[in-house]
């Protein structure tokens, strides 16, 4: 695998109320990436800062996408929730609408549905929870990109149904050998000249070193960071420069999904 595009995405829009996470600068995020997957309210995000957020992307032409997570403020949605599918697709349902109407209000659409966290790695591994999430995509949003890992249940269901699907490449977060990202609370300060390398290898070359120190293969349309990430900007900074650098332009979502 050689990619000559990519979409970069990230989370945002991840306080709440008066508390923002340390070290974010979504001001400054925006300007770097083509993609924002904007919290709805669940694990982070309130409606004043949701609208701002929503705003701030379609300024700057910026794809919008919902991120919806448990419904877990207090553990950043980072905690698992037993739930049916049933229960926890309408979960999904009322925050996909919430980032939706504020993105009409911006004159903008929503772009795609990223879940967030512990949801996403659920989503990941249960088949009927993502034939149900899936499900809902089709008949409510069925041009809008579902982000999931390649490896995920989610993306085979989105892909054999006709969702349109966006696989990420996660440049801050290591890989297990059977291409899981491998999920941590607490990640550290990573040297971004390290994490460019990374990205600029996978794209080029469709390999990454797990971390039991094995090259494993891996295809992706978008690559992910996360603005909680101490030094996000540095990253999202040196990320961008390598890839132009190295001849990978940075494109939305639209045009990757047209190929």
């Amino acid at each position: 695998m050689a990619v000559e595009a990519i979409d970069v995405n990230c989370d945002m829009g991840e306080g709440f109320g008066a508390w923002q996470l340390r070290e974010t600068d979504d001001a400054t995020l925006i300007k770097l990436i083509s993609s924002a997957n904007i919290a709805a309210g669940f694990h982070a995000g309130d409606p004043s800062l949701m609208d701002r957020t929503v705003r701030m992307a379609a300024e700057h032409g910026v794809g919008i996408g919902a991120h919806p997570g448990y419904r877990d403020l207090q553990g950043f949605g980072r905690r698992r929730i037993d739930g049916s599918p049933a229960e926890l697709v309408n979960d999904i349902i009322y925050q996909v609408g919430a980032i939706r109407e504020f993105a009409k209000r911006h004159g903008a659409a929503l772009q795609h549905v990223k879940p967030h966290g512990a949801l996403y790695m659920e989503l990941a591994v249960n088949e009927e929870f993502s034939d149900a999430f899936v499900s809902y995509m089709r008949k409510v949003q069925p041009d809008t990109a579902i982000f999931c890992m390649g490896m995920s249940v989610t993306y085979r269901i989105a892909k054999a149904a006709g969702q349109p699907v966006i696989r990420e490449f996660f440049a801050d977060r290591d890989y297990a050998d059977d291409g899981s990202i491998v999920f941590t609370r607490r990640v550290g300060r990573l040297d971004p000249e390290l994490v460019a390398d990374k990205v600029v290898k996978a794209c080029r070359t469709g390999k990454v070193t797990s971390v039991a120190g094995n090259e494993i293969d891996i295809e992706f349309e978008s690559i992910c960071f996360h603005s909680d990430t101490l030094g996000s900007a540095d990253i999202a900074e040196a990320m961008r420069r390598r890839l132009v650098e190295s001849g990978i332009r940075i494109v939305p979502v639209s045009r990757i999904l047209a190929r």
